[in-house]
């Protein structure tokens, strides 16, 4: 496959830079990968290739190559092809900038030479990422395939194997989540972390499912990460008068608050993951107390005491 895409863009770079048609015949004794090739091989290769880039948008048109019309030849119109001036100010072209610089997927460079092709300037620095590195990878491409192209996504998954309906993906609290119902559940939708999901790859049927009218992925990912998991068990906490305003803003969605006269509050919070909640509540030092389940609570216990 690697040396069908490589041919392909071979012909592609010559048909763009020839600036005329160029005949068959032409391209088998000019582009690398057809030379050594006998006719009806080449014939194939070359129908194969052209197939595959119109497949993809490119404009390959037949026309004479000269005033008589006597031979035809293959050409990529400039026009056709050509990306249109999108007509960026300088500020959107400096928001571009920054944020090819702001953020990475799984560790790649930054698209500097997509500036450039949008009519800007290269952002300053040594183009190392200045917020965030949001991973994902080739694991984040398949995701995403299944999701434009609505394949079902196989996986393995907390010790299961899944077959998924991929509804969407969302980036939330430094990791990929993909959305979906699992075959057989449709009325259960969940959130799978993608770097937690073993050998994930779409399946061949496109157009495999429907995604519900007015879905929306990130409404099915948790807003803290306490509650990123399955079957959450309710912690209830009490936080100080002076800490209660703050934590009232960052208990996240679900959370029942009664506050007391004194203006301290109770909070029944769902907590599916303690590691990231044990450490959230660390923040307010003595000012925060879990008062129930008995074996969270000791466990904070011990998490705030430190290694004896």
């Amino acid at each position: 496959m690697r040396n069908v895409i490589e041919r392909a863009l071979n012909l592609l770079a010559f048909l763009l830079t020839a600036e005329r048609p160029v005949t068959a015949e032409e391209i088998r004794h000019t582009v690398a990968g057809y030379g050594q090739e006998d006719d009806a091989a080449f014939r194939r290769m070359f129908e194969r290739d052209k197939d595959l880039l119109r497949g993809l948008g490119v404009p390959i048109e037949v026309r004479p190559t000269d005033a008589w019309e006597v031979e035809m030849g293959y050409v990529v119109p400039e026009e056709d092809y050509a990306l249109e001036d999108p007509g960026l100010t300088d500020d959107e072209r400096a928001a571009l900038a920054l944020a090819v610089q702001a953020v990475r997927f799984g560790g790649q460079p930054a698209g500097v030479d997509a500036i450039f092709k949008l009519g800007g300037a290269a952002p300053p620095g040594g183009g190392e990422p200045l917020t965030a590195e949001l991973g994902g990878g080739s694991v984040l491409g398949e995701a995403y395939r299944g999701v434009v192209e609505h394949r079902i996504l196989r996986f393995e998954y907390r010790g299961r194997r899944r077959r998924v309906r991929p509804y969407g993906i969302v980036h939330r609290h430094g990791h990929w989540y993909v959305v979906g119902a699992e075959v057989g559940a449709p009325e259960v939708v969940k959130a799978f972390r993608l770097d937690r999901a073993g050998g994930l790859a779409a399946e061949d049927e496109a157009g495999a499912f429907t995604v519900p009218a007015g879905f929306r992925a990130a409404d099915h990912v948790p807003e803290v990460p306490w509650q990123m998991g399955e079957e959450p068990t309710r912690a209830k906490v009490r936080f100080d008068p002076e800490v209660a305003w703050l934590a009232r803003r960052q208990l996240g969605p679900g959370a029942r608050v009664v506050e007391a006269e004194d203006g301290s509050i109770e909070a029944e919070v769902p907590v599916a993951a303690e590691a990231p909640f044990l450490g959230w509540l660390v923040g307010f030092e003595d000012r925060a107390e879990i008062l129930a389940p008995a074996d969270l609570r000791r466990r904070f216990v011990e998490l705030v005491a430190g290694p004896r």
